[in-house]
């Protein structure tokens, strides 16, 4: 039987709520272990989670008050680093995709989505560590021309190394540091400097942000149709 996924979500509508943890309910690898209307309370709930229990995947909506999802964001990356993240939204535009992206978020899904493409989308960011459809490509595509006079994940290409470059080939693999370091048969200590340059030059949260950039600059290929 295949690992049974754990999903936490937080949306201050309920009705969103419902129907999202019934689409989710229906697939068999997916359990939704809580689910709350507010961001502080999120975060408390987490906090009393046990470690078995404990989500691999978030599902937050950005628009909320008193804390809105960008603030709830910062917050969980900061306390747990690991832990990835599936924005839910009706703004689905460019640059609040971006600005999602330079966080560290795993993936980006309008309301309004089917229960294939959410079911798709959870197992993929809990397989993979990113979920990308044709329309986030293209937005991304957008986001690149947009902020062509300012430094981000997306102007740098050549700043990287070819060395650098294998690295985060290898992280898109989701081979771990240890793994990378016998593959390149360098120490592990290396390449968890290279692993940060990597993060440094392109001034992204994690390893989200590097398989994006790769992605975008054709450096690792992945099926985005999903």
């Amino acid at each position: 039987m295949s690992e049974v996924i754990k999903i936490a979500m937080v949306d201050d509508e309920q009705l969103i709520l419902e129907g999202v943890k019934m689409l989710l309910s229906s697939d068999k690898q997916i359990k939704v272990q809580f689910t709350e209307n507010d961001a502080e309370s999120f975060l408390q709930q987490l906090e009393s989670t046990a470690e078995e229990d404990f989500p691999d995947v978030i599902l937050s909506d950005i628009q909320m008050q008193p804390m809105d999802g960008f603030a709830l964001v910062e917050i969980i990356k900061e306390k747990y680093p690991e832990l990835k993240i599936i924005i839910l939204s009706s703004h689905y535009k460019t640059s609040v995709f971006g600005h999602m992206i330079k966080l560290g978020v795993s993936a980006f899904l309008p309301k309004n989505s089917d229960r294939k493409t959410f079911i798709n989308a959870v197992k993929n960011v809990h397989e993979k560590g990113v979920y990308l459809s044709e329309e986030d490509l293209n937005m991304l595509a957008t986001y690149k021309e947009n902020v062509v006079k300012q430094k981000s994940l997306f102007d740098i290409e050549d700043e990287l190394s070819e060395r650098e470059k294998e690295v985060v080939k290898l992280i898109c693999q989701e081979y771990t540091n240890k793994e990378i370091a016998e593959k390149l048969i360098l120490s592990q200590r290396t390449i968890e400097s290279h692993r940060q340059r990597i993060i440094d030059k392109l001034g992204v949260k994690n390893s989200v942000g590097i398989v994006i950039y790769a992605i975008i600059h054709e450096i690792y290929n992945i099926d985005t149709k999903y």
